[in-house]
């Protein structure tokens, strides 16, 4: 089902300047793009989770309210940062979440943002990211969300060795992205 077009004002808004600190994209990804399948990571990758938590560190996450909602309640709000969930429902909350309604709003900070989900949201803030983070999975999974293309004027900085999971043997490598 295609996605219905962006109402966010950011993707209007000509007055709308880009956070001195910067926005990234951060996510864990197949070679096909898969990012998520029924709600939550189709695989189990710890030393991924442990690269999301140093690149996140201490800055503020922005989400959406369903990958809020994916979250371990025990994680939930995410320890050590700024958990924004941007959401349409005007009703919506949760103990811990500053919740927002517009991307802008999201964004409107001096500290580092990561974006961290889901696809909806990640597609949105492509044009106002500065950076990428991200994780390819060796693993064909099927899935119902997509990484989102991130299209010309982007540079490959780094490229990690492939690396095996301590867990099961899955193999991962980091990968960052700068905007050229």
């Amino acid at each position: 089902m295609p996605e219905a077009p962006s109402t966010d004002p950011l993707r209007t808004d000509p007055t709308w300047t880009e956070p001195a600190r910067g926005v990234g994209l951060v996510w864990a990804r197949t070679a096909a793009g898969v990012i998520g399948a029924d709600g939550g990571i189709p695989w189990h990758v710890p030393e991924d989770l442990a690269h999301f938590r140093r690149v996140t560190g201490d800055g503020v996450v922005v989400m959406g309210h369903r990958t809020w909602d994916s979250l371990p309640p025990r994680f939930r709000p995410l320890p050590g940062r700024r958990n924004v969930v941007l959401t349409r429902d005007a009703t919506w909350s949760a103990p811990g979440a500053e919740v927002v309604h517009d991307l802008a709003t999201a964004l409107d900070t001096d500290e580092p943002v990561w974006v961290i989900g889901g696809g909806a949201v990640y597609a949105d803030a492509v044009p106002f990211a500065d950076r990428v983070s991200e994780t390819i999975v060796d693993l064909e999974v099927r899935g119902d969300t997509r990484a989102p293309d991130l299209g010309d004027g982007w540079t490959l900085v780094e490229d990690g060795p492939w690396q095996e999971s301590r867990v099961d043997g899955t193999r991962y490598r980091f990968r960052e992205w700068r905007r050229a």
